[in-house]
């Protein structure tokens, strides 16, 4: 029995194995077919992956030329309308009277930029005596002699400027500046007007009434009377003066401007031409004793080189008459003496950090001057602080006039080698600012003041010891518009 269900069981066994066999490898080809599915289907992906990526590289491809061409557009639309406002800022031609429409309301020019603004000034003076500072004593009938009483007054004017500017886009430019003056005496005067041109950057050509680059400044003055500084009508003949680098600068009442300058980085050129009767120089047409006769008019030439870097600049600059024999005398042989040469030299050097702090910035001036004249020399020099509103200045000159005439002096001469018209000059000058009365930031008052005094050489007896010295106060009201 037990061989009979061995026997069984065995061929059982023999008959199952087979099957069994059979049945697990099917089950690893079903498997392996999966897996080759899956990677067929990878690979499509892969595939499509791919095409997308191209897509969306010829299509990022599209966008950028689109966007170049939207750029060119754009840069053609900006070419054309600059062409249209270069078209509109030129001025159209007059039309026909019969074709013209009656004007309504105010109509303005093509300039593309009009301002107009202005200022008053008022003074509060008061002055030791009027005049100027004298080492003679005069007689008594010479006009323009000095005061011997103090002098109060109240002065100023009311400015009213007009400019007109316009500007083309490769920067060339014209432009003009008119100021009408009415002052307190009730009379119509005349700060600038001129009339410019140029490229910005670069050249300007300007020409009328203004005054060119300043070879003195005196930094926040607002008080300095007391004797002429070489401008028109301001000297007058014996009595002392500072030469301030101003007789061929402009603002003539006899006379105009013609300027040429230059700039290049920091550096800058300025030729200035004035062309006046020279005699307006000289109070009632006096010099060395001599009425002058003016024969033509001079022609001062005054070239300036200035550097500017930061808050550091420096100038020099000379100007001298190059027309001989425009006026002078003649003497007591009827020879014809010229009076004309007239030629000056000066430097300055200036500091101003007020850009970078305007309440505790500093304003530096030093500057110095020298005048080569017929029968005289005069040498100028002067320096000045600006801080926290406060200007504190000192000036020194010295004349010596070679020629002098002697006539009508009310002293005696003790010392004839005495010379009287050499001497010194001192002045100390000084203002301040009080700024934004009642609460108006355009509103402000200065108030300034000064002292000079005239110093002549011991041995000179001929010097007026009693017209030595000037000082005066004044409260200026500064209001702009």
């Amino acid at each position: 029995m037990k061989k009979l269900r061995y026997l069984a069981v065995t061929t059982g066994l023999f008959i199952t194995a087979p099957a069994l066999a059979v049945s697990a490898n099917d089950s690893i080809e079903a498997r392996l077919s999966a897996l080759e599915q899956r990677l067929q289907q990878a690979e499509r992906r892969a595939t499509q992956a791919e095409k997308r990526a191209v897509d969306a590289e010829r299509l990022a491809q599209r966008l950028e030329q689109r966007s170049e061409r939207a750029e060119q557009q754009a840069e053609r639309l900006e070419q054309r309308t600059a062409r249209v406002e270069q078209q509109r800022a030129q001025p159209a031609p007059a039309p026909q009277p019969a074709a013209a429409a009656p004007a309504t309301g105010l109509q303005l020019s093509h300039f593309s930029d009009l301002k107009l603004y202005g200022d008053v000034e008022f003074n509060l003076d008061g002055a030791s005596r009027s005049g100027q500072l004298t080492s003679l004593k005069t007689r008594d009938n010479k006009n323009w002699k000095p005061g011997d009483n103090e002098r109060w007054d109240i002065n100023g004017r009311i400015l009213v400027g007009l400019d007109g500017y316009r500007r083309n886009p490769d920067g060339r430019f014209s432009g003009f500046r008119v100021q009408p003056l009415a002052d307190m005496s009730g009379k119509m005067n005349l700060d600038d007007a001129a009339f410019f041109f140029g490229k910005e950057q670069d050249w300007q050509a300007k020409i009328g009434r203004f005054e060119a680059y300043d070879m003195f400044p005196l930094n926040q003055d607002t008080f300095i009377e007391y004797s002429g500084n070489t401008a028109n009508d301001l000297y007058a003949d014996g009595f002392g003066y500072i030469y301030m680098m101003k007789e061929g600068r402009g603002r003539s009442s006899s006379g105009g401007n013609l300027m040429l300058s230059k700039t290049a980085g920091d550096w800058y050129f300025e030729l200035n031409t004035l062309v006046e009767d020279g005699t307006s120089l000289f109070q009632e047409n006096s010099y060395h004793g001599n009425t002058l006769e003016n024969k033509k008019n001079v022609a001062y030439l005054r070239p300036v080189i200035a550097w500017k870097k930061d808050r550091f600049s420096a100038a020099l600059a000379m100007e001298s008459n190059v027309v001989s024999n425009a006026y002078g005398y003649q003497d007591a042989r009827g020879q014809w003496v010229d009076q004309s040469k007239r030629n000056g030299y000066g430097m300055t050097l200036s500091w101003n950090n007020l850009a970078d702090d305007a309440e505790n910035g500093i304003v530096a001036n030093l500057s110095t001057a020298y005048l080569d004249a017929a029968g005289e020399q005069d040498f100028s020099a002067g320096a000045n602080v600006l801080w926290r509103r406060f200007e504190l200045g000192y000036i020194y000159a010295h004349n010596t006039i070679k020629e002098f005439s002697t006539d009508g002096m009310a002293a005696q001469i003790d010392n004839p080698l005495s010379e009287p018209g050499r001497y010194d000059i001192h002045t100390i000058h000084a203002s301040y600012q009080i700024p934004n009365i009642m609460a108006m930031p355009n509103f402000n008052l200065y108030l300034g003041a000064y002292a000079s005094m005239l110093e002549a050489d011991a041995d000179n007896k001929i010097a007026n010891g009693d017209n030595d010295k000037r000082y005066g106060l004044r409260a200026r009201f500064k209001y702009f518009f």
